[in-house]
């Protein structure tokens, strides 16, 4: 099982992500928006990353004893240029005051993968001990954008009859940040139900490494060891294409009645575990700034606050491989660890004291 299990992955990322990888990543076209790249300070990105780092680091420390895969804060976070100092504010350590749920949406093979990975639900766990909570939107891992945000268009509604008002934290990884987009942006019946939204690893802008691959290649994800996904309506690659996600973002403004956040996973080269090494390297053709699957700007909401840059490579930051895959975790995902229950308190404890702030502003 070890070695079938090892020769999907290899398989997975090197075939997958990096096919076609001698033609150019993002291929010569007139079609695309017109685009720039600028700093954040001129993007109309808010940048908070200091009193992220701030928040961060204290429930880094508090929980340092109680929780796997603790690494320092000054490995844990990644500085790119010159961050802002923060705040110095007191950081509450005790319950939610708003009862805030994180309700996370996954990316491609999500649902291929889930008994796999098998993961012990301590995130939610532990942030249920503070009067958070967290939830799963099940989409369609394999379908397209569209689908998606109507599967979470129908889900959110019946979050909110079963009695979730407005105190939904979306949050999407990978993917599920443009599915998120694309429902938040379809359907405005959902948009009172939204408290905030934030992109963990998002391909907002979508991925290079999406402009060569195929839907067809994505097909053997059904043979996952467990998996219980379909094929959807064939839209994944699709959506996250470069052009794709450019275009739709140049016509589909977001609404700004809600907040919105970016977390970047930003790793040092040396954090790249093996698997994505080959998807890495070939991103890194564009920029060695990315995280294995997505670019570093990529990963960030148009008009969004900038939380930080993780040290983190693209599965690291969200999906626990290597805490019940032992000898895959010493071998191909060799830096899967991460302290991912802190991340999300840190998420929610930031939301929750900016949306706090904002109300008052008003």
């Amino acid at each position: 099982m070890y070695i079938r299990t090892r020769f999907i992955i290899i398989i997975f990322i090197t075939v997958i992500f990096t096919a076609c990888s001698s033609r150019p990543l993002v291929p010569y076209t007139n079609e695309s928006p017109p685009l720039v790249l600028m700093p954040v300070s001129q993007a109309n990105i808010k940048d908070e990353r200091g009193r992220f780092r701030e928040i961060f680091c204290e429930v880094n420390e508090k929980r340092a004893d109680n929780l796997p895969d603790y690494r320092s804060c000054e490995s844990a976070l990644t500085y790119v240029g010159t961050e802002p100092v923060g705040t110095g504010h007191n950081i509450e350590p005790g319950n939610s005051r708003k009862n805030y749920v994180a309700t996370i949406v996954l990316g491609v093979g999500a649902d291929c993968f889930a008994s796999w990975i098998n993961a012990n639900g301590s995130a939610a766990e532990h942030v249920r001990q503070y009067g958070y909570d967290m939830r799963y939107i099940e989409v369609e891992s394999l379908s397209g954008s569209q689908r998606n945000a109507l599967i979470i268009r129908d889900s959110l509604l019946h979050m909110h009859n079963q009695g979730s008002k407005q105190n939904l934290i979306l949050i999407g990884y990978s993917k599920g940040i443009v599915d998120i987009l694309e429902a938040i942006v379809t359907y405005p019946d959902i948009r009172n139900h939204v408290a905030a939204i934030i992109s963990v690893a998002g391909a907002v802008g979508g991925s290079p490494l999406a402009n060569n691959a195929t839907q067809s290649q994505l097909e053997f994800m059904k043979a996952w060891p467990g998996a219980k996904c379909t094929l959807g309506d064939g839209g994944a690659i699709d959506s996250l294409r470069t052009e794709t996600r450019k275009t739709w973002l140049e016509s589909n403004p977001l609404p700004d009645s809600i907040p919105y956040y970016s977390l970047v996973a930003f790793p040092d080269p040396e954090r790249i575990s093996s698997v994505l090494k080959p998807s890495y390297n070939t991103l890194s053709q564009i920029d060695g700034r990315n995280d294995g699957q997505v670019l570093f700007y990529d990963q960030v909401i148009p008009g969004s606050t900038l939380l930080g840059y993780i040290n983190a490579d693209h599965f690291a930051a969200v999906i626990p491989i290597a805490r019940t895959h032992e000898i895959i975790g010493n071998t191909v995902v060799e830096h899967n660890d991460y302290p991912r229950e802190v991340l999300l308190e840190a998420l929610l404890r930031f939301v929750e004291e900016d949306l706090s702030r904002r109300n008052s502003d008003q």
